[in-house]
């Protein structure tokens, strides 16, 4: 089945806001409602994941077109903002990890 036809019944099958993994680690598919002004849409959701694959945040970058792909691309490869997320760690305090075990309570 061509990737066409399966993203077409994604957004005809799933759920409003139904957030769906891809091949690609940190790459989602979301189903974004329609409204008053726009119909039902698909958008790409960039979300760094875990290492068992999961989002780790609630919500990541959407994306909804090629064209804001690019923008975003632009903005992202902007050496003055690498500078900046570097400054902004040296400033920041350090944040606790999380514990790497499992999520099972021991007896």
């Amino acid at each position: 089945m061509a990737i066409e036809d399966r993203l077409t019944g994604f957004l005809r099958d799933a759920r409003d806001w139904e957030r769906r993994a891809t091949n690609i680690p940190g790459v989602f598919l979301m189903k974004l409602p329609s409204s008053r002004t726009r119909q039902a849409a698909i958008a790409i959701e960039i979300n760094p994941v875990d290492s068992a694959g999961s989002a780790t945040k609630k919500r990541g970058i959407v994306v909804r077109s090629a064209s804001e792909l690019n923008e975003f691309n632009r903005i992202l490869a902007n050496q003055k903002l690498v500078d900046l997320a570097r400054k902004v760690d040296l400033v920041n305090p350090k944040q606790k990890e999380a514990p790497t075990g499992s999520n099972v309570f021991e007896i």
